[in-house]
């Protein structure tokens, strides 16, 4: 798993890249547009980093409760009569195992519980973090109309551009009869 799997450790598209979209905003981009994206983008920061936060906080609330809920069953299984053989028809009698120790709730299941309850919840928070974070930035992107249409131009180019440099490189594969730089 990679760090770019959370939303939270998500950066950027590469050295390359960052600095072709960086000439791109200081030269299409006037500094108000600059100010917008740089808002728009701690949004959407902010929003993915604290919807992981909350989503580590209840998936550990869930998991405690789940943890309590496993405790009071194996109490109330404990507790319980239990019936210690059976008797056939035939009448022959066979004993039965005690099942206690092995509904015993373990160390080892509640590191799991909690583990990957919690993993889960970084995942599935960071995302819907990033989800509403991306949602919030768009709509304060789109407030200002001239200011949308030269973000977008601006990005399109940015666009063409990366799409350049990758054909550049494929083409510079395929001459060189091999496709080492793109899928090692």
């Amino acid at each position: 798993m990679s760090s770019d799997s959370l939303a939270v450790f998500r950066k950027g598209f590469g050295p390359d890249l960052n600095e072709l979209a960086e000439k791109h905003m200081q030269h299409d981009l006037t500094s108000s547009d600059r100010d917008a994206l740089k808002n728009a983008a701690s949004t959407v920061s902010l929003h993915a980093t604290l919807g992981s936060a909350l989503g580590i906080a209840l998936s550990v609330l869930l998991a405690y409760r789940i943890r309590s809920g496993r405790k009071a069953m194996f109490r109330t299984f404990r507790t319980a009569e239990k019936p210690s053989a059976v008797r056939f028809a035939d009448g022959r009698e066979e004993v039965l195992p005690d099942l206690t120790p092995l509904l015993r709730p373990s160390r080892a299941g509640d590191v799991a519980t909690f583990g990957f309850l919690g993993l889960g919840g970084l995942f599935v928070g960071g995302e819907l973090g990033l989800l509403s974070g991306s949602l919030q930035a768009r709509r304060s992107i789109n407030q200002d109309g001239e200011s949308r249409e030269r973000i977008r131009n601006a990005f399109l180019r940015f666009q063409a551009d990366a799409l350049r440099k990758e054909a550049e490189a494929l083409e510079k594969n395929v001459t060189s009869g091999g496709m080492g730089g793109i899928w090692k």
